[in-house]
């Protein structure tokens, strides 16, 4: 039984108004778009709301992300805590930080993950090249 604590922040610059990008983040269809993993995504995207996306790891496990959002400030800030499971068995517990801030006609997105690691089901590392995969699925969203 193991516990690994880790925190990593990225940033992305987007040709795109804040108002633009935090859409991206809270309109369902454009999020299952870019986020979603081929699955089943739901979101509900409030103060108090849930977002769930569920899929399959490439060995087959079923996988299931689920995060509650705790703060919401429209074109400016998102703050959620999020579980990741596979086959039910839970592997990492996390709070995310999103910032959106104007950029000349863009926006700079800084998102900061604290994450806690259960067991080596999912190292950190791996979760920060996925975070980082979705942030380049974002900006072909915003483009598109």
């Amino acid at each position: 039984m193991t516990v690994t604590h880790a925190t990593f922040s990225l940033e992305r610059t987007y040709d795109a108004a804040p108002s633009r990008v935090f859409a991206a983040w809270s309109d369902p269809v454009a999020k299952a778009r870019w986020f979603g993993s081929g699955g089943n995504h739901e979101l509900d995207f409030r103060v108090g709301g849930r977002e769930v996306t569920r899929g399959s790891a490439p060995d087959g496990k079923a996988m299931a992300f689920a995060s509650v959002y705790h703060d919401i400030v429209p074109d400016q800030r998102i703050v959620y805590t999020s579980t990741l499971a596979g086959d039910d068995v839970l592997a990492t517990v996390s709070t995310t930080t999103v910032e959106l801030t104007a950029d000349g006609d863009g926006t700079r997105l800084t998102l900061t993950e604290q994450g806690t690691y259960l067991d080596g089901s999912e190292e950190p590392a791996w979760r920060e090249q996925g975070t980082g995969d979705w942030l380049l699925r974002l900006g072909e969203e915003l483009r598109a």
